[in-house]
C-alpha cells in the first residue's frame, strides 16, 4: 500500500513541479516584474532603508501589530530552513553548478511576486482576538468574491487553508524536525526520540505565547543564525580563495552549457540546471507559495508598499545571501563531487573546511534554521485555523503540531517529504490565481504609494478592515 501511495504521490509531484508550477511561478514573477516596473530593483535600496533604518526607533505601542522588522523576522524564520542547506546541495548535485545561476534568477523574479503577496496581505487583513491576521485565505475570500462569486472564492480559500495546514503545520514541521534529529544524532550522538521531545517542549513554550512571542524569538535568532552561517562562507572563501574565479566561471558557463564544464558523462543538461535551480530556489524563499504573507499582514506600517519592500528584502536574504553561502561552501570544497546526497553534501563541505568540528557546526546551524522554520510554519497554520474555525480548536491544532514534531524525528520520512511537496504545490495554485485576478488592486496600491512619494506627502493608507467574527 505504501509503495502504491509513493508512486501516486511521485507522479502528482512530477506533474505539479516539473511541468506546471515551476513555469507558473516564474511566469507570475516575470509578469509582476514587468507589470509593476521592477519594484524589486528600483525600490531595493528603499526596502533596506525601510526595514533597517528605523530598527531601533521607538514606535507607539500597538498590541494588534508587529513592527516591520518583527514581521520580516517571522517571515524569514520560515523561509530559512533545511531548503537552504539540503535544497541547495540537491540543486547542485542534480543540476550542476549552473543551477545556482537559475536559482538567483528565480529569486529576482520571485521578489516581485512576494511584493505583490505582501501588498494584498496588508490590504485584506482582519482583526482576530485583538491581533491583525491575514494571508491568502483572506485576500482570496474578500478580494475574489466580487470577481468570481462567494461560493468559488470560499472554495479556493478553504482549499488553500487546508493545504497549508497539512503542508506546513503538520507534514512540513515533521520533516523539519527530522532534519534536526538527523543532524544532531550524527554530530552529537543524541537519540532521535530525545531530540524530538526536546524540540516539542521548546516549540510549545514559544508558540503558546502567540505571534508576539514568536516574533520576539525570531527577531533575535534570525539575524544571529544568518550572520553565523554567512561568516562560515566568508571563512571558506579565504581558505579556498584560489578557487573563487574558476568557481564563478563554472556557475555561469554551466548555466547555459553544463556539458562544457561537467562533460557529457555527467548526464546534466541545461534543462536539469534550470529545473533544479529554479525549483529549489523557489522552495527555499517561498515566493508565490502563499506562506509568508501571513507574517507580512501583521506589520505596523504607514503604507502596504513598505511591507511589500520588506518582503522582497526577505527573499534577498534567504536566497541571494544564505543559499549562495551554501553554494559557495559546496563548490569551493568540491563537496558536490563527494558522491553524497542532500544535507550530507553540505556536511562533507563543512568537515573539509573545518576539520574536527565541521559536522557539529553544521548541526548547530541546521538546528537553528529548522527550529525557526517550525515556529514560523506553526504560526502560518494557526492563521488558517483561525480563518476556518473563527478562533476555535487552536488547542487541538497546537497539540497535533507538537505530536507531528515528535513523530517526525522517529524515522526516515521519504514519503512524508514527498507528501509535503505535493501539498505545497496544492497551496500555490489558488494563491497564484488570486494574485493574477487581483493584479489591478496590487497596481493601484503601488501607484498610490508612488503618487504620495512623488508629491512629497507623508505616507498614509486608508485600511478597510473586513468583517471577521470570532466564535470564542
Amino acid at each position: 500500500m505504501e509503495n502504491i501511495l509513493s508512486v501516486l504521490v511521485g507522479t502528482v509531484n512530477r506533474f505539479l513541479w516539473d511541468y506546471l508550477l515551476i513555469y507558473a511561478l516564474l511566469g507570475i514573477g516575470l509578469f509582476f516584474t514587468l507589470y509593476l516596473g521592477a519594484p524589486q530593483i528600483l525600490k531595493f535600496g528603499a526596502g533596506f532603508k525601510s526595514v533597517f533604518g528605523g530598527l531601533f526607533a521607538k514606535r507607539d505601542k500597538d498590541d494588534k501589530s508587529l513592527s516591520q522588522f518583527q514581521a520580516l523576522a517571522v517571515a524569514i524564520s520560515a523561509q530559512i530552513g533545511t531548503g537552504n542547506v539540503a535544497g541547495v546541495a540537491t540543486a547542485i548535485t542534480a543540476g550542476g553548478p549552473g543551477a545556482i545561476f537559475w536559482m538567483w534568477l528565480s529569486a529576482v523574479l520571485g521578489m516581485s511576486t512576494i511584493f505583490a503577496e505582501a501588498l494584498l496581505a496588508q490590504k485584506y487583513r482582519v482583526v482576530s482576538h485583538g491581533k491583525y491576521i491575514g494571508g491568502p485565505a483572506f485576500y482570496i475570500t474578500h478580494g475574489l468574491t466580487p470577481k468570481i462569486g462567494r461560493g468559488a472564492a470560499r472554495f479556493l480559500s478553504g482549499f488553500f487553508s487546508i493545504a497549508l495546514i497539512i503542508a506546513l503545520g503538520f507534514i512540513g514541521n515533521a520533516t523539519q524536525a527530522n532534519s534536526i534529529a538527523s543532524a544532531v544524532t550524527i554530530a552529537f550522538d543524541v537519540p532521535s526520540p530525545a531530540v524530538g521531545i526536546a524540540l516539542a517542549v521548546l516549540a510549545g513554550m514559544v508558540v503558546v505565547g502567540g505571534v508576539n512571542r514568536i516574533a520576539n524569538i525570531a527577531q533575535f535568532v534570525v539575524p544571529f543564525m544568518a550572520v553565523v552561517y554567512i561568516l562560515c562562507a566568508v571563512v571558506i572563501l579565504f581558505e579556498f580563495s584560489d578557487h573563487i574565479v574558476p568557481m564563478f566561471n563554472h556557475i555561469f558557463t554551466a548555466a547555459f552549457n553544463p556539458e562544457s564544464v561537467l562533460g557529457g558523462a555527467a548526464g546534466i543538461g541545461m534543462r536539469e540546471a534550470v529545473r533544479f535551480g529554479v525549483a529549489r530556489g523557489l522552495f527555499s524563499n517561498e515566493a508565490g507559495m502563499g506562506s509568508t504573507p501571513h507574517a507580512h499582514a501583521t506589520a505596523d506600517v504607514k503604507h502596504p508598499v513598505q511591507q511589500g519592500m520588506a518582503a522582497f528584502v526577505g527573499v534577498f536574504i534567504d536566497t541571494i545571501l544564505v543559499c549562495t553561502a551554501t553554494a559557495l561552501i559546496i563548490l569551493l570544497t568540491d563537496a558536490n563531487l563527494s558522491g553524497e546526497q542532500g544535507a550530507a553534501v553540505t556536511q562533507f563541505a563543512f568537515n573539509k573546511a573545518f576539520p574536527g568540528f565541521g559536522s557539529q557546526l553544521l548541526a548547530v546551524c541546521l538546528t537553528f534554521f529548522a527550529f525557526t522554520t517550525i515556529i514560523g510554519w506553526y504560526y502560518f497554520g494557526e492563521s488558517n485555523i483561525r480563518f476556518l474555525f473563527r478562533g476555535r480548536h487552536l488547542g487541538i491544532y497546537r497539540a497535533l503540531v507538537l505530536c507531528a514534531i515528535v513523530l517526525g524525528t522517529l524515522g526516515k520520512v521519504d514519503l512524508v517529504w514527498n507528501l509535503s511537496d505535493m501539498f505545497n504545490g496544492f497551496m500555490v495554485i489558488p494563491n497564484l490565481i488570486a494574485l493574477f485576478l487581483l493584479r489591478k488592486e496590487i497596481r493601484a496600491i503601488y501607484d498610490d504609494y508612488l503618487m504620495q512619494q512623488k508629491a512629497g506627502r507623508d505616507l498614509s493608507y486608508q485600511y478597510e478592515f473586513h468583517e471577521f467574527h470570532d466564535k470564542q
